[in-house]
């Protein structure tokens, strides 16, 4: 799967660190910034540059870091397109994609392990859309809200 990835200095090491596992497990990674450490960068920045990658590209999947999860999963969800959903752990990703086909995933580098960022994503990536009607309903009542 094409995933496309972005984070600012808080996201920075959880982001290379899940790179560097994105590509082992075979999935094609597009690595949007932050390409060095900057304490001054701003994560509006990386999450729109995800965003509109994910946006125009229905294949593929997104994930924003900062250090709460809370500013880029604010950032991406401006983005015309893009559901964006933060989540701290597997379960909720699950519900995540499964119930609100989310494309974007938020994660807080500063409250995940590695290992639970893992977990988080594998299940973001693995878990598709359920197509049930109250969440097809649901879904297009987000979209109709762009208009």
């Amino acid at each position: 799967m094409k995933v496309v990835i972005g984070a600012d200095h808080r996201g920075f090491g959880l982001k290379h660190r899940l790179v560097e596992w994105l590509e082992s497990e075979g999935h094609e990674v597009n690595d949007m910034g932050a390409y060095q450490m900057d304490p001054m960068d701003d994560y509006p920045e990386y999450a729109v540059r995800v965003s509109r990658v994910v946006s125009e590209d229905k294949n593929a999947r997104g994930i924003v870091l900062c250090g709460s999860g809370v500013g880029v999963c604010i950032a991406a969800n401006k983005v015309e397109g893009i559901r964006c959903g933060q989540a701290l752990n597997k379960d909720q990703i699950k519900s995540a994609r499964s119930d609100d086909d989310i494309t974007v995933l938020a994660l807080a580098a500063d409250y995940i392990s590695f290992e639970m960022a893992i977990e988080i994503v594998r299940e973001f990536l693995d878990t598709p859309f359920s197509h049930e009607e109250r969440h097809q309903r649901r879904v297009a009542q987000i979209v109709k809200l762009e208009e």
